[in-house]
C-alpha cells in the first residue's frame, strides 16, 4: 500500500516511541479540562441560581450536550489506556493494537481541541462550553502536542490497513482484552451468525420478512434469552459482558437477530428489579427458555421520549383486574409475542410520572393473517427503512384485560421508576448492537475494497480508502472498550447510567459513520439494493434514535455531569 511516498513497513517507523507512556501522560490534562468544562457549564446553566433544572439544561443545549460529548471522549481515551496497559502486561500489545491505540489518541485529542462532531453538521468546540484560552492551555502539554501532530498520520493509517488485509478473516481487528470464557462465547456466536444468519439476512430485509421461528428456537436452545437471568430463576447467570459479546456478534450478522434478546433483557430487568417473588418465579424461567417472547410497549404517538406524559390509562375493575385503553407506537416484534410490558397511567388525576404503572399484559401470539387476535387490541405494521426482521407496529387498546396479579410489583405508581432501572442494561445492549453493525460495515467494506479494481489495482491500495477502513477499525475498538467498561460497572453493581449512556451515544455514531464510509467505498454499487451495505446503512440509522435518541442521550449524560 502507498504511504505518502514513504516506504514504511517497520513498526518503529510508524509507531511513536514510548507510546503507552506518551498516551498515559495525556490523561491528567484531559481530566483537568473536563473538570474545568463541568464547572464552566454548571455556572452557565445556574446563572446565579442554586439548582440545576431541566429547562435550564435545555436552554443551553449546545453547551450541555457538548459537555456530554467531551466527557464521552475523555472516558473513551481513559478506557483505551486501560485496554492498552492490560494488553501490554499480558504481552498482547502487538503492532496492530499499538497502531489502533496511537491513532485513537491522535484523532480524539485533535477533535477535542478543534471540535467534536455531535452530528454531521453540529461541531461543538471548547469555547462553546465557556472555556477560555487559559482554560484550554492544559492541552498544551507536550504529550498532547506530540500525539496530535504524529499520532494519526497517513503512514499509521496505511500500515494499520495493511495489517488488516494480512489478517483478513480474523474475528476482529485488535485484541478485545476480555477473558478466555467470553472469547469462547464470541467464537460460538460468530460461527452461528456466519452459518445461519449472514447468508439469509439480506433476503429477509429485502422481502421485509420476519426472522424465521427456527432461528428464534435455535437461539433459545443456545440460551440467548436467559444469558444474564440468575441460575435459580432458569437462566445462565452470566455477566452483562457476555450479553454484550453475544449481542455484538449476532448484530454483526443482522441487527434484527441481535435485537431479539433486547425485549427479553428489558422484561427480565423489569421483573428482577421491580417484580414480586411470585412474578419472578413464574415469568423469568419462561422468558429464559424462550417459551414466551416479550415485547416492550412504552412509546405513544406525540410523546416520543417524554414518557412522563403518557396518556394510555389502566382502570381497575371490581374484580381487581385492569382494563387498558389507549394507543402505542413503535412496538417492536409485537405480533409474535406472548406478553407485553405495558406502561400505563393508573392515576387519572396525575400529569407526570408518578401516576404510571407497569403491567405484564398477556396476549395470544398472532399469525401473518391475524397478527393481533387477542380481544381488546388491534395493530398495524409501520413500514420502515431498516431494522425489519421483527417489524414495527402501532397498537390500539380498548378495554384490554390484564389480570390484577400482573401489575408489576403489586403496587401502583411505580412504573416509571421501574422502567428507569432497565435503561442501563438496555443502553449497554444497544451499544453492543451498534458495534456489531459497525463491524459488519467494516467486514463488507474491506472485502469490497480488496475485490474491486480501479486503475489496475485494488481500491484498498488507495490512501483515502485504506484510511477509511483504518479509522473504522479504530473507532470500533474505542466504542467496544467503552461498552465493555459500562458492562463491567453494571456487573459490579455500580450505578452506570452515565457510562452506558456514553457507550450508546458513541457507538451509534460509530455505526452510522462506518456504514456510510463502507457504502462510499462501494461507490455506485453501494446504492444498489442488491448489495449488503445498502441494508447495513439502513440498519445503522436507527441506532441514533431508539433506546434514547442521541439528543436525549446527551441530555441525560449532561444532567448527571452537572448534578
Amino acid at each position: 500500500m502507498a504511504h505518502d511516498g514513504q516506504d514504511i513497513t517497520a513498526a518503529g517507523q510508524v509507531i511513536l516511541p514510548d507510546l503507552l507512556k506518551l498516551t498515559g501522560a495525556t490523561i491528567a490534562p484531559l481530566n483537568d479540562l473536563l473538570e474545568k468544562a463541568q464547572a464552566s457549564v454548571r455556572a452557565l446553566v445556574l446563572k446565579g441560581g442554586d439548582k440545576i433544572t431541566t429547562p435550564a439544561v435545555e436552554a443551553e443545549q449546545t453547551a450541555t450536550h457538548g459537555l456530554a460529548w467531551l466527557a464521552t471522549y475523555v472516558e473513551s481515551l481513559r478506557q483505551m489506556q486501560k485496554w492498552a496497559e492490560k494488553l501490554d502486561g499480558e504481552g498482547k500489545f502487538a503492532e496492530m493494537e499499538q497502531l489502533i491505540h496511537q491513532i485513537a489518541f491522535g484523532e480524539y485529542l485533535w477533535q477535542i481541541i478543534g471540535g467534536i462532531q455531535m452530528s454531521q453538521n453540529e461541531i461543538v468546540r471548547l469555547q462553546d462550553l465557556g472555556l477560555s484560552p487559559a482554560d484550554q492551555a492544559t492541552l498544551n502539554a507536550d504529550a498532547v502536542s506530540t500525539l496530535c501532530q504524529s499520532g494519526n498520520t497517513q503512514a499509521a493509517r496505511s500500515r494499520l490497513a495493511e495489517l488488516m488485509v494480512e489478517q483478513q478473516g480474523a474475528t476482529m481487528f485488535g485484541a478485545s482484552g476480555l477473558d478466555e470464557e467470553l472469547e469462547m462465547i464470541r467464537d460460538q456466536f460468530r460461527r452461528y451468525a456466519v452459518e445461519k444468519v449472514e447468508p439469509h439476512a439480506h433476503e429477509w430485509h429485502l422481502k421485509d420478512e420476519l426472522i424465521p421461528m427456527s432461528v428464534i428456537e435455535e437461539l433459545s436452545e443456545m440460551g440467548v434469552f436467559g444469558l444474564t437471568i440468575p441460575e435459580n430463576l432458569g437462566g445462565f447467570g452470566l455477566p452483562k459482558a457476555a450479553m454484550v459479546v453475544v449481542s455484538e456478534e449476532l448484530s454483526r450478522g443482522y441487527i434484527g437477530v441481535g435485537s431479539l434478546a433486547t425485549r427479553s433483557e428489558i422484561a427480565a430487568e423489569l421483573i428482577l428489579a421491580g417484580g414480586t417473588d411470585e412474578q419472578r418465579s413464574y415469568w423469568l424461567p419462561k422468558i429464559s427458555s424462550g417459551e414466551i417472547l416479550p415485547t416492550a410497549v412504552f412509546t405513544e404517538p406525540n410523546t416520543g421520549s417524554d414518557l412522563a406524559s403518557l396518556r394510555t390509562r389502566a382502570v381497575k375493575d371490581d374484580n381487581g383486574d385492569y382494563k387498558i385503553t389507549g394507543n402505542k407506537t413503535w412496538i417492536t416484534h409485537a405480533a409474535r409475542t406472548h406478553v407485553m410490558t405495558v406502561l400505563a397511567r393508573t392515576d387519572p388525576s396525575s400529569t407526570d410520572h408518578n401516576g404510571l404503572s407497569m403491567f405484564l399484559a398477556e396476549k395470544t401470539p398472532g399469525t401473518d393473517e391475524t397478527p393481533f387476535p387477542t380481544e381488546g387490541m388491534t395493530g398495524g405494521e409501520i413500514e420502515v427503512l431498516g431494522y425489519r426482521g421483527m417489524k414495527e407496529y402501532e397498537l390500539g387498546f380498548d378495554n384490554f384485560h390484564v389480570k390484577g396479579d400482573n401489575l408489576l410489583g403489586g403496587v401502583e405508581g411505580q412504573g416509571f421508576r421501574q422502567l428507569m432501572k432497565t435503561f442501563e442494561a438496555a443502553r449497554i445492549q444497544t451499544a453492543a448492537r451498534a458495534i456489531g453493525v459497525a463491524q459488519a460495515a467494516l467486514d463488507v467494506g474491506l472485502q469490497y475494497a480488496l475485490d474491486r479494481k480501479a486503475f489496475a489495482q485494488p481500491l484498498a491500495n488507495f490512501p483515502r480508502v485504506s484510511g477509511k477502513l483504518a479509522m473504522m477499525a479504530v473507532e470500533i475498538v474505542i466504542a467496544r472498550q467503552l461498552t465493555y467498561f459500562s458492562a463491567y460497572e453494571k456487573d459490579n453493581d455500580r450505578r452506570c447510567d452515565l457510562e452506558a449512556g456514553m457507550a450508546k451515544l458513541l457507538g451509534a455514531r460509530v455505526a452510522w459513520a462506518s456504514a456510510d464510509n463502507a457504502l462510499q467505498i462501494h461507490g455506485g454499487n453501494g446504492f444498489a439494493l442488491e448489495y449488503t451495505i445498502s441494508r447495513i446503512l439502513c440498519d445503522a440509522r436507527i441506532l441514533n434514535i431508539f433506546e434514547g435518541a442521541a439528543e436525549i442521550q446527551a441530555q441525560v449524560i449532561a444532567r448527571r455531569l452537572l448534578a
